[in-house]
């Protein structure tokens, strides 16, 4: 049986499940399933409670509900167990035999399949490259979670480079020290007022920003960069903002300013050789052909790097959408570059001695270039 006469489900729950939410585009908290018929047609199988709603928001054909598709046995109480068994008996009904399901279908559904003796195949680019190629729906959300988050990177950043500097060099805000636990509370709060959850940002300054994934803690420090790195989601439209500046309170040491001017360069090296046809590797060759030119490492610091590594240490970006992180990579082995794919542009450069800087952009996929969401300025001083 050829892929165009198989149908192809997609199931989960849609507030937690990206692939079916995008599918469907309808939010519910109950488990649910998207079927696409070998016609073209498409059904929606829900809990009754939503079945209206779903009838007139949902991305779909057909709304159906499992007792429509109760098996000779009886439906579980089970909310899940029940919707796995409906999709298994509609499918089974329909004279269906197989069915394609893609990466992120759960386990009950397969055994439900199997066990009413439909053959179940497993299509991992199945919904992958839907997801990649954003629609101008998705791509005015993601502008819009770009823009607020660019509003709140720059309350965090003038923020620091404003802060008063205590006789220690510690920085201070509001009469008490200024930690990178404060500045995270106060991008929390921010970006709820906006309307957006956040799962954590990062601003982490000295020496410890050499880990680029290292949340922060304790005070900042003047001349010490800090990175910041924030990545929201919209409660409203689910899709996410990604955006990192990195701010110096104070006086930048040479080697800081000779650091970021690399940084800056291989960002827009980076953003320069995008565009639909490329491959995400060769996008992150461009990036790091700056950060070799300038004496840098590229990969993560051998065991006896001593004090005075100073290098890029991870890839040059990714894609963003629903997941913050998501298809493509740009990297070593990332695919080839469509129309709609968001990426970010993130190169930094890390060492004991000083600690990171990091810039990242977020920019949108187009046939002869790309499109750019960020406005902020990219140097290091915000007072």
């Amino acid at each position: 049986m050829n892929q165009s006469s198989t149908p192809r489900l997609i199931a989960g729950v849609p507030s937690q499940s990206n692939a079916l939410y995008h599918r469907i585009r309808f939010k519910a908290g109950d488990p649910a399933a998207w079927i696409g018929l070998p016609d073209g047609r498409s059904l929606l199988m829900i809990r009754d409670i939503e079945a209206d709603r779903a009838r007139s928001d949902a991305r779909a054909d057909e709304v159906r509900v499992p007792a429509d598709h109760a098996p000779s046995c009886g439906l579980s109480g089970d909310r899940e167990t029940a919707t796995a068994q409906a999709v298994a008996e509609c499918l089974r009904s329909m004279g269906h035999g197989e069915v394609v399901v893609d990466r992120s279908t759960p386990n009950i559904y397969i055994h439900h399949l199997q066990d009413a003796g439909i053959t179940v195949r497993y299509d991992p680019g199945f919904g992958v490259a839907e997801r990649r190629a954003k629609d101008e729906q998705e791509l005015e959300a993601l502008r819009t979670a770009q823009q607020d988050t660019e509003r709140t990177m720059r309350m965090a950043c003038e923020l620091i480079g404003s802060a008063a500097v205590d006789a220690a060099g510690g920085l201070v805000y509001d009469g008490a020290p200024l930690t990178s636990e404060r500045v995270r509370v106060m991008i929390d709060l921010a970006l709820l007022e906006l309307g957006y959850d956040n799962p954590g940002s990062i601003v982490a300054g000295g020496p410890a920003g050499a880990d680029c994934h290292f949340s922060g803690k304790g005070q900042l420090r003047t001349g010490e960069p800090v990175i910041v790195d924030i990545y929201p989601r919209s409660k409203t439209t689910r899709y996410n903002g990604d955006c990192t500046r990195t701010v110096v309170n104070g006086e930048v040491h040479p080697d800081l300013e000779r650091m970021h001017a690399v940084v800056v360069e291989a960002k827009a090296a980076g953003i320069a050789s995008i565009r639909a046809g490329v491959t995400g590797e060769s996008v992150h060759r461009a990036t790091i052909d700056i950060i070799a030119a300038h004496g840098h490492p590229v990969g993560l610091p051998p065991a006896d790097a001593g004090p005075e590594f100073c290098g890029m240490v991870h890839g040059t970006g990714h894609g963003v959408g629903l997941d913050v992180h998501e298809p493509p990579l740009l990297d070593f082995k990332g695919p080839e570059l469509v129309v709609g794919d968001v990426l970010t542009v993130e190169p930094g450069l890390y060492g004991a001695r000083f600690g990171g800087i990091r810039i990242e952009d977020m920019v949108a996929v187009t046939s002869d270039g790309c499109e750019n969401f960020n406005r902020l300025p990219e140097g290091l001083g915000w007072a």
